[in-house]
């Protein structure tokens, strides 16, 4: 180690020259501290720049985002209320139409077929219903350019009492004139169809329809031993011992389903008096004619429950030479439809009992 102390702070006096503040390896007083507070200091300022501006980043985003936010639910709102009020402003037109402009329209005056539309389940709330059909039926059967009146059925059945009242309609409408009353079976005539297409002077089918099913059904379950097993309690409150022995969840004691199967029979001979009555002596000495057997349109001809195999352009042909249509059948509200659609449905949601007649002259 040397022994040399001049440069020992601790042993140099005031009698030693100061080094100038240029020499090498000197530093002046003060200047090691300065240099290191600054980077200091400038970094946390710079930090704290960075964060402030961080911050400003993303209030900008938050802010563009909830902009773009409310410009989306206003794009979907006015969509909305465009939807809406076209959707009204359609209904009210077709509404409109319905009620001015489709009775305007002239009926031909050349000779013509006049045509009434019988399609889907034949019900009171139905497009099929009796009302419909028959107002219709006198429609076309006033009309002096038609030749005839032709029933297109397209339909598996329905109501009992629904069907019976066309019945009665087309068998007085036979009883009074001498127009011709064809029914003209597309896909199906079943059931309840067939009912009314019976009391037709003429009935018509394809060779491939569907013809018959004259026969009733009534179709329920039997659950009771089903909630006994959930562990559901039924409730229900009755004033009369018979009047929930169509409840699904109860058990059905014999004398109730002998009464039950008496309705059905009852309602089944009615059945078959009309078609003996609409179709005569041209039926078939066969057993399995009402026995609820569904038959295509060649076997229905040769059981005489049809007259002849054609379609409707056919018939028209056959009768004017060429096919001149003109439908009969009382225009749909679109609006009133749309509205029974939604009562239908939400009945059901609420569970609301349906006014309907479980009885049905209609296919399962």
């Amino acid at each position: 180690m040397s022994d040399d102390k001049r440069d020992d702070p601790w042993t140099r006096g005031p009698e030693q020259p100061p080094r100038r503040s240029g020499e090498a390896g000197e530093t002046p007083p003060g200047t090691a501290d300065s240099e290191k507070a600054e980077p200091e200091s400038e970094s946390a300022d710079t930090l704290r720049e960075r964060q402030r501006l961080a911050e400003i980043e993303m209030l900008d985003r938050w802010i563009g985002g909830v902009l773009v936010e409310q410009r989306r639910t206003r794009r979907w709102k006015l969509f909305f209320r465009f939807f809406f009020a076209a959707l009204i402003l359609a209904s009210l037109a077709a509404t409109l139409y319905g009620l001015w402009a489709a009775p305007m329209t002239s009926e031909p005056e050349r000779p013509h077929l006049g045509v009434v539309e019988v399609r889907g389940a034949i019900d009171a709330e139905s497009p099929a219903s009796a009302e419909r059909i028959i107002t219709g039926l006198n429609r076309a059967w006033e009309a002096s350019a038609a030749e005839a009146v032709v029933l297109h059925i397209d339909s598996p059945g329905g109501s009992p009492v629904q069907s019976q009242r066309i019945y009665d309609e087309i068998m007085r409408l036979r009883s009074e004139g001498d127009k011709p009353i064809i029914a003209v079976i597309e896909d199906v005539g079943a059931s309840g169809a067939y009912y009314i297409a019976a009391a037709a002077d003429e009935v018509v089918a394809s060779p491939a329809s569907l013809v018959g099913s004259i026969g009733v059904i009534f179709s329920s379950f039997g659950l009771e031993e089903a909630i006994d097993r959930l562990g559901v309690e039924r409730r229900v409150y009755t004033a009369g011992e018979n009047k929930a022995f169509l409840d699904p969840f109860s058990e059905v004691e014999p004398e109730q389903r002998r009464f039950w199967q008496s309705v059905l029979d009852t309602t089944h001979r009615q059945f078959i008096e009309a078609v003996r009555e609409g179709r005569g002596d041209r039926l078939a000495d066969d057993e399995r004619l009402f026995s609820g057997l569904i038959w295509s349109g060649e076997q229905a001809l040769s059981l005489g429950l049809v007259d002849t195999l054609d379609s409707l352009g056919g018939v028209a042909r056959a009768r004017l030479g060429e096919v001149r249509l003109h439908d009969y059948t009382p225009r749909l509200d679109p609006f009133e439809r749309l509205s029974r659609r939604f009562g239908r449905v939400a009945m059901e949601w609420l569970g609301v009992p349906s006014s309907h007649s479980p009885v049905r002259y209609q296919l399962p």
